[in-house]
C-alpha cells in the first residue's frame, strides 16, 4: 500500500485559514498523540522549504535552544 502523506495533509488543508492551522498544530501539541507526527512533519517540511535563509536560521537556532 501506498500512502502519499504529504499530498494527503496538503490536501486537507488547502482551504484552510491561519485559525484553523493554529488550532490544528496546538490539538496535536497537546493531545501527545504519535500519529499526528507525520503531518506535523509535512508541515515543517512546508514551512522550511518556504522560508528565505534567514527564516531558516531562526527556525534553527529555536529548535538548539529547545534542545538545550
Amino acid at each position: 500500500m501506498d500512502i502519499d502523506i504529504r499530498s494527503h495533509i496538503k490536501n486537507n488543508f488547502k482551504e484552510s485559514n491561519k485559525d484553523d492551522i493554529k488550532a490544528t498544530v496546538l490539538a496535536s501539541i497537546e493531545d501527545k498523540e504519535e500519529i499526528t507526527l507525520p503531518g506535523m512533519g509535512v508541515f515543517f517540511e512546508l514551512l522550511w522549504k518556504n522560508s528565505d535563509e534567514s527564516s531558516q536560521e531562526y527556525i534553527l537556532n529555536t529548535l538548539e535552544k529547545a534542545f538545550t
